[in-house]
């Protein structure tokens, strides 16, 4: 009986098993050869969305798929042991990935793989980029698939260890299916599951081609935003800093503001989060972003505490939210006068911090009577 392989291992244009998959700035997946046949001949467009390329389009090499083809097509390597190497490389990572990925092996067996695989990719980008050569992420996902909380969590490490040095792998893990899982971890993982997944999200992020990919997700952006409002400290604080990944890309602020996520951020930021004021200030660069801010009783209060309380980030971003409600609006203009913000500036001009300097120099001529409105 001939062998049945899954369509995402053939090529739109060859229509043959890719040898060497990349992936289009428009987030298909081609082999190498074909898609630069294509390119060669002119053409600007993705063969499949008809969608127009950048000038000099990158191909971004598409490990996960790579993979899992070579995987499923070849028969595992025998791992030869080293003697002069330490207990956890004598085990080679095709070794522990088929333990994940074997129906025979244990939970507990599992759980020691997963161990071992994230005690040496911590430290050792030469073991994390074989990870991603011996499939890693599809065992990862297979794990996450599990349902078992304690193996969820271990697994989102190692998808976070292989996501860390290669832009091509962050590309590659989201074709491959990643958002989906950690959605679903979001949504119903333990606490600790919750902080990875969202730290996942955020290293997946700072691919600029993704920050867009993954903010158009339907899901992944209310489930940061109920996790910043529902979780305990340390998931509130990794799902604030993923928000601020993505929201560096200007649609995903909108679907932030959408979200409800100001009113959120606002009373996070007064109970002291940094990172939530850093969010603010990236929503506040919009206008849905701002008028949310000037309908939430109390923005400027808030804001003002932070100036007088927070530590020199949280100080540094309050100003810069300020500026731009201010900027914008002559009510916030008045209530940030009358809350003392000029007096407060006017000390703040006086400190070491150069970034706070220039802020709070910003802020005061923002404030000034003559200051008009752009």
């Amino acid at each position: 009986m001939a062998t049945q392989f899954p369509d995402d291992f053939f090529c739109p244009i060859s229509l043959e098993i890719m040898s060497d998959p990349v992936i289009l700035p428009s987030g298909h997946t081609f082999d190498r050869p074909s898609i630069q046949r294509w390119l060669d001949a002119g053409h600007r467009t993705c063969p499949l969305t008809k969608l127009p390329l950048p000038k000099h389009p990158s191909l971004i090499p598409n490990h996960a798929l790579r993979s899992l083809i070579s995987n499923y097509t070849l028969p595992s390597p025998t791992p030869q042991p080293h003697r002069n190497q330490s207990h956890h490389n004598h085990s080679q990572p095709q070794t522990l990935i088929s333990t994940l990925t074997s129906p025979a092996s244990s939970l507990d067996s599992k759980l020691d793989s997963l161990d071992r695989l994230n005690k040496t990719a911590k430290d050792d980008a030469a073991f994390r980029a074989k990870l991603t050569e011996f499939g890693a992420v599809a065992a990862g996902l297979k794990c996450l698939d599990s349902g078992e909380p304690c193996l969820q969590a271990k697994a989102l490490t190692l998808l976070l260890n292989v996501s860390l040095d290669d832009d091509g792998n962050k590309v590659g893990m989201v074709a491959e299916g990643v958002l989906d899982r950690v959605v679903a971890v979001l949504q119903g993982g333990s606490p600790k599951s919750r902080a990875v997944a969202a730290t996942v999200l955020t290293s997946l992020a700072l691919v600029e081609v993704n920050k867009g990919t993954i903010g158009a997700d339907p899901y992944v952006i209310p489930a940061l935003v109920s996790l910043l409002r529902d979780g305990k400290w340390p998931e509130k604080k990794e799902a604030a800093t993923a928000l601020h990944t993505l929201c560096s890309f200007s649609d995903n602020r909108l679907r932030a503001v959408e979200c409800g996520a100001v009113a959120i951020l606002l009373r996070i930021a007064d109970l002291g989060l940094d990172r939530a004021v850093e969010v603010l200030g990236q929503l506040a660069r919009s206008k849905d972003g701002r008028e949310e801010m000037q309908r939430f009783s109390g923005c400027v209060r808030i804001l003002v505490r932070v100036l007088e309380n927070g530590t020199s980030r949280g100080v540094q971003h309050a100003l810069l939210t300020l500026s731009s409600l201010c900027r914008f609006s002559e009510k916030m203009r008045v209530e940030a006068r009358n809350q003392g913000v000029l007096a407060i500036c006017m000390c703040l001009v006086e400190v070491d911090n150069e970034k706070i300097r220039e802020n709070a120099c910003y802020l005061i001529q923002v404030l000034d009577e003559n200051h008009s409105m752009i």
